[in-house]
């Protein structure tokens, strides 16, 4: 897959690229919903012999245009989510800047410059999709502003247990900690990827040595507390538990909260390695406990939990 990062205007010549169908959209999570809109773009794409395509955008309009915290995490950030397009055979990646430029284009400038301006022949997005100066163009305004030029499907919404699949639903099932739910609508465990990095290593002195992770701040997080977790090293992929949170028995006093992972039956130095960790069940919340022996008794009872979990 090609990755090619455009601002407004871009330079790119009409002769030099390929005709293309693409999907079109913020794409946060490339969710069950996301997944059929692009699918759609990459099968539409293989059958008229031409490239596929996702148009997506970053940083979030909401950076941008201020309706919301000046700095957003993502459940997908930029580098999983390329992984994931690659994964689903995408040809080409356009990551277009998302500025105050670009966001006061009018609906047939977007579509004449992001659009014509980039051969797409066939343009696929879900029925929600909205482009131009205050979302004014959408899937039912588009007809008017393709010149003549492409062809467009638009994908109704995927409902599960009779409630919309959405990036939002998926981060208030996350801040809830409700990552079963959340995976089921990905189509796939929440995956969260880092570096591992010194730490106090208190979790050796007490029989439960584990990773610290720095995480990437723009990943979204679920919710503080424990978590059955699976962690992927080197293609192999081991069961574990995790803790994100403030270690509150120890410290309680971080600004961020931290990620630390217990791999089960794995002993090897792991320091400087980058680990992928998938979120499967929330255990417990984080506790404060008075004693160091408090503490491992329930560690001990985490970990049965989390094994007879990842057994049935």
């Amino acid at each position: 897959m090609r990755t090619i990062e455009l601002s407004y205007p871009h330079t790119l010549e009409l002769e030099n690229l390929p005709e293309t169908v693409a999907a079109v959209g913020f794409f946060d999570g490339i969710h069950k919903g996301h997944q059929e809109v692009i699918q759609t773009a990459v099968d539409k794409a293989r059958k008229n012999d031409m490239e596929s395509a996702v148009i997506t955008f970053h940083p979030h309009p909401s950076v941008v245009l201020k309706k919301d915290a000046a700095h957003v995490r993502y459940i997908t950030p930029i580098k999983e989510k390329k992984e994931i397009l690659q994964q689903m055979d995408v040809d080409r990646l356009y990551i277009i800047t998302f500025n105050k430029e670009l966001a006061s284009l009018e609906p047939q400038q977007f579509i004449d410059h992001f659009i014509i301006g980039l051969k797409i022949k066939h343009l696929v997005a879900g029925f929600d999709f909205s482009y131009g100066h205050k979302g004014k163009g959408n899937m039912k305004e588009v007809g008017n502003h393709t010149r003549g030029e492409f062809e467009y499907t638009t994908i109704s919404k995927v409902d599960m247990h009779d409630q919309k699949v959405s990036s939002t639903r998926i981060r208030e099932l996350l801040r809830d900690g409700k990552v079963e739910t959340a995976n089921k609508l990905l189509g796939r465990p929440l995956n969260i990827q880092g570096i591992v990095i010194d730490g106090e290593k208190r979790g050796r002195s007490i029989g439960y040595p584990t990773a610290n992770i720095q995480i990437d701040p723009d990943a979204l997080l679920p919710k503080t507390g424990v978590y059955a977790v699976k962690v992927q090293y080197k293609k192999e992929l081991y069961e574990g538990m995790a803790s994100l949170g403030y270690n509150p028995t120890f410290d309680g006093k971080l600004d961020e909260p931290s990620a630390e992972v217990n791999i089960f039956d794995y002993n090897n130095d792991l320091y400087g390695e980058e680990l992928i960790m998938e979120w499967h069940k929330f255990i417990r919340d984080e506790e404060k406990f008075d004693s160091v022996d408090e503490l491992i008794e329930q560690i001990e009872d985490d970990e049965r939990v989390i094994r007879q979990y990842f057994s049935n």
